[in-house]
């Protein structure tokens, strides 16, 4: 199930490719190996939600792809591995599918594949309006929850 042209993924460098939220849903119900990791920064998950992945039987891994204030997290590779991340396939997830994509590459550069990428991230860039109700995660009415648990 984890092959990217099965997937329908994106072609990307450095990584098995880019796929939207509902082919990332559908591939962490579908391989019971396949795991979520969302790269956000721990404020975001506070404030804005995190997906929940309860009814697939499965936790999302929350590991920061940069702390607060922009500055890289440098323990990433060690935060997955800790959390039992040592293989594919992993789905990484941002706010809008742009740090997901640095965290695919490193992943898969040590050895952690297939690594994903979700287009669109958790709420996707802001519409015409300024909001973030356009597209991502949230709007494709995948699961989510208020706050990181």
């Amino acid at each position: 199930m984890s092959d990217p042209t099965h997937l329908g993924a994106r072609p990307a460098d450095g990584y098995a490719g880019d796929i939207t939220p509902q082919q990332a849903w559908d591939l962490l119900a579908a391989d019971p190996d396949a795991t979520l990791v969302d790269v956000r920064t721990e404020g975001e998950w506070q404030a804005i939600g995190v997906p929940d992945t309860a009814t697939l039987d499965k936790k999302p891994v929350f590991a920061e792809w940069v702390r607060a204030g922009g500055r890289p997290n440098t323990g990433f590779l060690e935060e997955l591995k800790a959390a039992g991340v040592t293989g594919g396939p992993v789905v990484f997830l941002c706010r809008s599918g742009q740090r997901s994509i640095g965290a695919a590459r490193l992943a898969t550069a040590a050895g952690v594949a297939p690594s994903y990428n979700v287009l669109e991230g958790f709420e996707g860039a802001p519409g015409a309006n300024g909001v973030r109700d356009q597209q991502g995660w949230k709007v494709a009415g995948l699961p989510w929850t208020e706050a990181a648990k």
